[in-house]
C-alpha cells in the first residue's frame, strides 16, 4: 500500500511539474485574452488562475488549448454577471468621465501606442478574434470552437479587423 501511495505521490509531483509549464508558456496569452473583458489586471490573473484550476481538477488535458481558451472566456463572462451590480455603482459615481477597459500591451514606443489605440479601437467581437490569431496563434477553427461561432465568421471577423487597422494605420493618401 505505501508503495502505492507513493507511487501516486510521484505521478502527481510530474503532473504538477507539467501543469507549471503549461501555465507559464499558456498565460502570458491567456491575461491578454482575459483582459478584454476585465476592468484590471489583476482581475484578469483571477480569472486565468480560476481557468487552470478547474482545468486541472477536472483533468483535461493540457494540450486542449480551444477548451481552455473557452474555460477563461466563460469564467470571465460570469465574473462580469457577478460583478453586475458593483459596475453600475462605479458607472454612476464616473457617470461623468470616459472610462473604457483595455487589452493590456507593453507599450515601448510610439508605434506601438499607435497599434495598441487602433487595437482598442476594434469592434469587440474582431478585437478578440484578432488577440487570439495574431498573438495566441489559434486557428480559426479554434477560434471558432472557442467562441461559439462558425469558422468562416472567425475568418470574417479577422479580415474585418486587419482591414480596419490598416484604415486606421496607413496614411490616407
Amino acid at each position: 500500500m505505501i508503495i502505492k501511495d507513493r507511487e501516486k505521490v510521484m505521478e502527481n509531483a510530474a503532473t504538477h511539474e507539467n501543469w507549471k509549464v503549461c501555465f507559464s508558456q499558456l498565460a502570458p496569452g491567456l491575461l491578454l485574452f482575459a483582459r478584454q473583458w476585465m476592468r484590471s489586471n489583476a482581475d484578469a490573473e483571477d480569472v486565468v488562475q480560476e481557468a487552470f484550476v478547474r482545468f486541472w481538477r477536472k483533468q483535461h488535458s493540457v494540450d486542449n488549448r480551444a477548451l481552455l481558451y473557452a474555460t477563461v472566456r466563460s469564467i470571465a463572462l460570469d465574473f462580469i454577471r457577478r460583478d453586475s451590480r458593483r459596475a453600475r455603482r462605479e458607472a454612476n459615481a464616473f457617470s461623468g468621465s470616459e472610462q473604457s477597459v483595455e487589452p493590456y500591451f507593453e507599450v515601448d514606443d510610439e508605434s506601438q501606442q499607435v497599434l495598441h489605440d487602433a487595437i482598442d479601437r476594434l469592434p469587440h467581437e474582431q478585437r478578440e478574434v484578432l488577440v487570439m490569431k495574431i498573438w495566441n496563434e489559434f486557428t480559426f477553427a479554434e477560434i471558432a470552437n472557442v467562441l461559439g461561432i462558425s469558422q468562416n465568421t472567425a475568418a470574417s471577423r479577422y479580415r474585418y479587423a486587419l482591414a480596419a487597422l490598416k484604415r486606421n494605420l496607413l496614411p490616407h493618401e
